[in-house]
């Protein structure tokens, strides 16, 4: 904002337009026919203004717009967190909506990557987006000092006008942190009248030169100004003083922002209704207001809405599907309901809505021989990320599987936690609850996908590696002198306690005398040896060298293998063999399996999953689970001839893990 005392000269109306100008903008194009609208007055206004006082209750509001319209929205988002604030307007958008929406974002490379997995995986008709690299803009606003928490991208509306396309008329420019409580139609409504939080004729505003005209502003109020604190408020505050004429009210309704401010409480205590809630700051959240549990409620209740119930469509108004609806919608169409395994068939057609790095990560340092342990877990696993943590010192990729109430409690739970906020290293991508089922291979794949390392370990959750397994295994990589020729799956031994309260060894000696004492055991030796038998604990016991093991039916160890390896199968939902079949894959395209000598992973004791019991109750569960099982098989023998058959001969009647 300017200085105190050139605030004061331009009085208190003024003011009000100032206290508002942050939260939303509005530009308009030049209609496609290249004429200005006829009015006399817009001929001189080729800026509009903004703010004002409630005019909501006693000015007839102009009509709203046809419902196949389609509604255009800028918004600049940059970074992992207003990637998450984006989300949330995005849902209050949706939410009250009524027309399509086309969404321009102008982004920085991380929030393009959240944004565009976000949007393609969410498939929510008549909603289109397009993306505007900020990377390329930054050259024409960064030489304006800025002290603004936005940085940069704080001063990127200022050049709206020049990227949008040229054949868009309207654009309703927003903040990431505002939350509507009506229909953005509404707003757009006001186009009708010319008066809006700003509205720009863009053709009339190339005619004035307003590239020259706000950099002429800038140029000159940063001789006495050190830097903006409001980032491109500063700028516009600067035109507006030297142009009033281009400044038209807009009622305060449209941006209500949450205030001990005389005129800012007014809107909202006398409005009878509030169009947009904008949260201008970052403390907003813990303001001391009379009103501030009104204002924190209704924006929580988006935060923590569910996104999937915005998937519907708009009745009457014809629109192209999302990429991929189509075809989803046909298979769905194909599968019959009275079928007993229609939840597993159901649920492997699901597309999950995925915020790919919930939460800010660094990115590894590229390192030849460097891994990632990969996993993936729920709600009720949350408790183990701290002890993995404290094993586990490099990169990791989780994939969380939650509600979006979840992932709301999941980023408080980090934050209250020193050793989790500590952490740079691990990347969360959440994947939306959805269907009956848990779609642990679906969640594997998100997980392994965006994993930046070289090398992978495939793990679990439930399991914590020796302390010195990331050390141990880039070394082993280095030595073994694995590369892309070579098609190695490193294994890792895995053990199992049936203690809630273990000393975990610190060395293989160590790990050897817990397990002559029985106090760990080789993992699953008593319900599904064959899961890890192959391994053969009895000649690990002795090696000081890798050794090689031969792929075996039902074999399913946790294993280091190259970034690009195949993906899981994402059939396998639930419980049961959902790693064995990616086992399967593995040795069909001649992966070595080799033994490590020095690792191993201990897997820790909890109450069963929801899906274990429902396979260990229900035998309708476990016969689809065998139907999956061979549905896979015949995939393999398709895709890889005569070189499968060993598959099928290996298939024989049995209990499945």
């Amino acid at each position: 904002m300017l200085p105190r005392g050139r605030l004061r000269a331009l009085g208190a109306a003024a003011l009000l337009l100032l206290l508002l100008l942050v939260g939303l903008f509005l530009f308009g194009g030049d209609p496609e026919d290249g004429r200005l609208r006829a009015a006399a007055t817009l001929e001189e206004d080729p800026l509009a203004g903004h703010g004002g006082h409630n005019r909501s209750s006693c000015v007839p509001q102009p009509p709203l717009p046809p419902k196949c319209e389609i509604l255009h929205v800028a918004i600049v988002c940059a970074g992992h967190n207003s990637s998450r604030e984006v989300t949330t307007l995005v849902k209050s958008l949706l939410f009250y909506r009524k027309n399509p929406l086309h969404l321009h974002l102008v982004t920085d490379t991380v929030a393009r990557n959240i944004l565009e997995m976000l949007f393609h995986t969410w498939m929510v008709p008549a909603v289109q987006v397009s993306f505007y690299a900020a990377d390329l803009l930054k050259p024409q606003v960064a030489w304006i000092p800025n002290k603004h928490y936005s940085g940069v991208y704080g001063l990127m509306k200022l050049v709206l006008p020049a990227i949008l396309p040229a054949n868009l008329t309207r654009v309703i420019v927003l903040d990431t942190d505002v939350t509507f409580a009506s229909d953005i139609a509404e707003l757009w409504a006001l186009f009708a009248e010319f008066s809006g939080v700003i509205l720009l004729w863009l053709s009339r505003l190339q005619q004035a030169g307003w590239e020259q005209l706000w950099r002429l502003t800038a140029r000159r109020e940063l001789v006495t100004l050190p830097a903006t604190s409001l980032a491109d408020q500063d700028i516009f505050n600067a035109v507006i003083k030297e142009h009033p004429g281009l400044v038209r009210p807009l009622p305060c309704v449209w941006n209500v922002q949450l205030s001990e401010h005389t005129l800012a409480e007014h809107c909202y205590s006398e409005a009878s209704d509030l169009k947009v809630i904008h949260w201008n700051s970052p403390k907003k959240l813990q303001v001391k207001n009379k009103h501030a549990g009104f204002f924190r409620n209704f924006h929580l209740s988006f935060l923590e809405y569910d996104g999937n119930l915005l998937r519907r469509e708009l009745f009457g108004c014809p629109s192209p599907p999302p990429p991929g609806a189509e075809q989803l919608q046909q298979a769905l169409a194909q599968l019959d309901e009275e079928d007993p395994c229609f939840e597993f068939r159901q649920q492997q057609l699901t597309v999950h809505r995925v915020h790919i790095t919930f939460l800010p990560h660094e990115p590894p340092t590229p390192q030849t021989h460097d891994v990632t342990l990969v996993a993936q877990l729920s709600m009720d696993r949350l408790q183990m990320l701290e002890a993995l943590c404290r094993h586990w010192p490099g990169p990791m990729s989780l994939a969380l599987y939650l509600t979006d109430a979840e992932a709301q409690q999941f980023l408080r739970f980090v934050e209250a936690s020193p050793v989790l906020s500590a952490r740079q290293n691990m990347a969360y991508h959440v994947m939306y609850r959805e269907g009956p089922l848990y779609p642990v291979n679906q969640l594997r794949n998100v997980a392994l996908a965006q994993a930046l390392t070289p090398y992978v370990f495939l793990s679990d959750i439930d399991f914590l590696p020796a302390y010195s397994l990331y050390d141990y295994l880039r070394a082993s990589i280095e030595q073994l002198e694995l590369g892309s020729a070579r098609k190695v799956a490193l294994v890792v031994p895995a053990f199992e306690t049936l203690h809630y309260r273990f000393s975990f060894p610190t060395s293989k000696a160590e790990l050897l005398g817990l397990l002559d004492a029985g106090s760990l055991h080789t993992f699953r030796y008593h319900e599904w040896p064959q899961g890890h038998a192959p391994t053969d604990y009895a000649r690990w016991r002795e090696a000081q060298v890798p050794y090689h093991v031969q792929w075996a039916a039902d074999y399913e160890p946790y294993v280091v293998v190259p970034r690009d390896c195949p993906r899981y199968d994402p059939r396998f939902v639930g419980f049961g063999w959902n790693k064995v079949a990616h086992i399967v894959e593995l040795d069909a395209q001649e992966y070595e399996l080799l033994v490590l000598p020095e690792a191993f992973t201990i897997h820790l004791p909890h109450a069963p999953s929801l899906d274990l019991s429902r396979f260990r109750s229900s035998s309708t569960y476990r016969h689809c689970l065998q139907a999956l099982k061979e549905e896979f098989h015949q995939d393999l023998s398709r895709h890889y001839g005569a070189a499968a058959l060993k598959y099928l001969t290996a298939l024989q009647p049995r209990s499945l893990a």
